[in-house]
Order: structure tokens, then sequence, then C-alpha cells
């Protein structure tokens, strides 16, 4: 998946597991930038009576990064703190919850965001002060005590839940909001088939194991996520703190990822849940989707999941002769001949997933942040948004607005880069290369529910219930 049990550490932590990352200008508000991160993967709605939730103990970040340096600049913190109406009864809820202030509502959870400025914000958190003045780091608490809406627990617990979802969007200063709490994932993959030696179904009979054709099955369709949502003008994410314009400028461009933190020292003990001090640690981040999942190979993956991005030059031979682009000709015999005989270092996945694409390689775009290489989603916040029939394949389906230029929630990105792994874009770095015929064509063939999304902010749909809802 995205990044939703990537690691062999992260798998077991999932209230710190980083399932997914989006960064897209908003099709609902164009001066702004809607920034979203997901966690908590893979719910299944009927997941009474310990309904999904954020990790009190878990300090999660979204970060921007503007100057190019794969250190971000900006850091919007959230911290969560859970509270029980009647600490007596095993129940969630002890009647219809119809508001946010419900009194049937017995374990309600609340946020706390925070805006952070540096010159690197990874440093937030520290317990050394002397980092913090080292980074010039200046904290304003945008947000207290936010309510995060409920879980989606059935027509009778949660009677109007789309209700309860708007009424938990909050207005920040400047004119931004925010949003935290349970949606339906958007993330779509095929994961039976992907994980069962690449087996992509509408290609099965091309496959080393062939079996016949067949559409793809959306693992994801029936789950939930919970997400962390951010609408933010333009002018409070760029270098120069003003609206972008123009698509060729450097400062057009910012980079995003996330992060979950954890304290360093947990002690437990027989008479309480226990206690934690000391620095937070980070403990799971994600810029581009699938990175960590399918680039990083298995002995590195926890390694990954602490470094930050301006530390990922020691990833980049991952990048440039990736696991999967070796793996296709053999999976699938004869189809990729062309893709076989690419020795090369992968200049262009280095420059769609850890630089950027320098102007001139895509007419009418770029969004490259220099030399440094770092996962980062990159946006050029001067393409609009695309409102009119917009390609699930960004822009390798000639769509500027999609990714790798950001990532908007209903783009193919396992599509998008499986087609780029298997030589679809090399032809941008080295023009007398040919790909082969599959490789632009590559797809699991899933076409997601509009249902699955909705066309304001936070964009995903409000969460599956679980009364209603099949088990998957």
């Amino acid at each position: 998946m995205s990044s939703h049990r990537e690691a062999p550490e992260i798998s077991k932590d999932p209230v710190a597991d980083n399932a997914d990352v989006y960064a897209f200008v908003s099709p609902d508000d164009p001066s702004t930038v809607t920034l979203i991160s997901n966690f908590v993967p893979l719910q299944d709605p009927p997941g009474g009576p310990n309904f999904f939730e954020f990790g009190d103990d878990v300090m999660y970040s979204i970060y921007i990064d503007n100057d190019g340096d794969g250190k971000p600049e900006i850091a919007y913190v959230f911290h969560f703190t859970t509270s029980l109406r009647n600490p007596n009864t095993f129940l969630y809820n002890t009647g219809p919850i119809t508001s946010l202030d419900s009194p049937n509502w017995n374990k309600r959870q609340f946020f706390t965001v925070t805006r952070v400025e540096g010159d690197d914000t990874t440093a937030y958190g520290s317990a050394h002060p002397n980092d913090h003045h080292k980074h010039k780091l200046k904290a304003h608490v945008l947000g207290r005590n936010l309510a995060c809406p409920p879980c989606n627990i059935g027509p009778r617990s949660t009677p109007n839940y789309a209700g309860l979802g708007e009424a938990a969007v909050h207005p920040l200063p400047g004119g931004g909001k925010v949003f935290a709490g349970q949606r339906t994932d958007g993330f779509y993959v095929d994961l039976g088939a992907i994980f069962d030696l690449a087996d992509l179904r509408p290609f099965q009979h091309l496959h080393l194991i062939p079996s016949a054709d067949a559409l793809g099955v959306d693992a994801t369709k029936t789950l939930n996520i919970h997400t962390i949502a951010l609408q933010i003008p333009i002018s409070e994410l760029t270098s120069h703190g003003s609206a972008s314009t123009d698509p060729n400028a450097k400062s057009s461009v910012i980079g995003v990822w996330s992060a979950a933190s954890r304290r360093r020292v947990r002690m437990i003990n027989k008479s309480s849940n226990g206690s934690e001090s000391g620095p937070w640690i980070q403990v799971s981040r994600l810029g581009n989707p699938l990175f960590n999942e399918v680039i990083v190979p298995l002995g590195q993956k926890d390694r990954w999941n602490r470094r930050y991005p301006a530390e990922d030059k020691a990833f980049l031979k991952y990048v440039q002769h990736p696991e999967v682009a070796k793996l296709l000709p053999v999976l699938y015999p004869g189809v990729f001949p062309n893709l076989a005989g690419l020795g090369a270092a992968r200049a262009d996945l280095v420059a769609i997933l850890l630089t950027g694409l320098p102007s001139g390689i895509v007419p009418g775009f770029q969004n490259y942040t220099g030399k440094v290489a770092a996962d980062q989603l990159r946006l050029n916040v001067a393409i609009p948004p695309t409102t009119t029939k917009p390609s699930p394949y960004g822009i390798v389906g000639g769509d500027l607005a999609g990714f790798p230029n950001g990532r908007r929630v209903f783009d193919d990105v396992v599509s998008i880069e499986l087609r780029a792994i298997a030589g679809a874009t090399y032809p941008l770095v080295e023009k007398a290369y040919k790909p082969d015929a599959a490789a632009g064509l590559l797809t699991e063939g899933l076409s997601p529910a509009s249902a699955r999304y909705q066309a304001t902010f936070p964009y995903l749909a409000p969460p599956l219930d679980g009364f209603d809802t099949p088990a998957a």
C-alpha cells in the first residue's frame, strides 16, 4: 500500500503509522493549498468497542520546505487529548451522538495545532533549548481544544454523520481551516495482486504464472482512515510570503511531507499505563507514495522512517536502480525487453522522487527544488487546479495539476509509479530510449467510486459506518 504497512516496526504501531500524504492547490479555493496526512490505516468500520483514534502519546507533524534545502522552514504540529465522560461504562456512546458536545458521546478527542517556523523545524520537540535557539524556532498556537468528530458507528449512534464532520472543520487565524478525524480512505490499490508477485490482473495472461485476465480488486474500498487536513493560504507557505503566479519561478515550488514522533522513553508500571519523557523521536514519515513501500529494501525501512529527507542521499542508489524495474522483465517474460536492457542509473526517477523536474522536461511545468536529494511531494503552487476532467494519471496523463506535482486524493499513484519504473518516463532524460509498449499501459484496472471523495475540504468523504459496511 502507499505506506499503510511499509516497515516492520511501524506496522506494529498503527496510531503512528503515516499512511498517505496529499498536497494540492485547493479546487474550492485556489488561493490556498490543501495538505492532508493520514494515519491509523486499514480501519474496518465496525471497530468497537474501542473505536479508532489518534494517539495522545504521538506528535504528528506536517512539514513544508520552501527553499529547497531538504529541511522544513514551516511545520504544523498536532497533539491530541482523549477525554472520558464516564469511565465506568464500556460504551463509546450511550445514545445517539447528534453534536460534537453530545452528552451521549463518552469517549471524545480534542487537538491543539501549532505552527512552527525556523531554519529546520524538525528540531521542534527536542529536549535541548539550544536546538530551538540554533534553528531560530518560533511557535504559535493556532487552535486549542479543537474537537474531532466521532467515528462513524452506525445510523442509530451517528444518525447525521455528515453534519458531525462539517462541524469538525475549524477556522484558523489568517483564513485557513483544519480538520482531524475519521474519513474514507482515498487510496486505492489491488493489494492482493501487487504483492502476489506483481500479478496485475488486467495483464495476467502475460505473467510468468499466467491466468485469465480480470478486473482489479480494490482492497481499501471498505476501509477508513484517520485524517489530519489543513487548508492554508499560499502566501503563508512560500518563501517570499505572497501568492505565486509564475510557474517557472523557483519560489513557486514547495516540498511537503509528514511525520509521527514518540517520546524517547516510556515506563510501564502496574498502577497506570505508565509515563513518557525525553525528546520526541521520529518513528514514521512519508513524502512520495510508495517510496518506502517499494523503493527502500526491507533491511533499511525502519532506518528510513527515522531519517529526515535532507539525509536521503543515503537511499539514492535504490531510486537509481529500483528492484521493481529488475523484476518486471522476469515476471512478464518477453514483455519488457527494453527495460531489461536499461542498466543506466534512473535519472528520471531521481527527478520525480528526489529533486523535482527542472524546466524544459515537461512543457509548461517544473517543480525542481535543487540538487539536494530528498523524498518530498513537490508542489508548484502557481499551477492552477484542473476542474474539468482531471486525469487520475496526473502529469503522465497530461494533467499538470496532478502527481508528481503534489498529489491529489484521487490520483492513481500506483499506476503512475508503475509506468515510470517500467521506463515510460525515461525518455524525459534520454530521448533515444524507446519504452516498451507495455510501459505506458500498466494499470491495476481500478476506478474508485466517486463517493470516496467530496468536492470541498477536507476532500476525503465521510467514513463508512460500522453497521452498514460489509466486511472487506
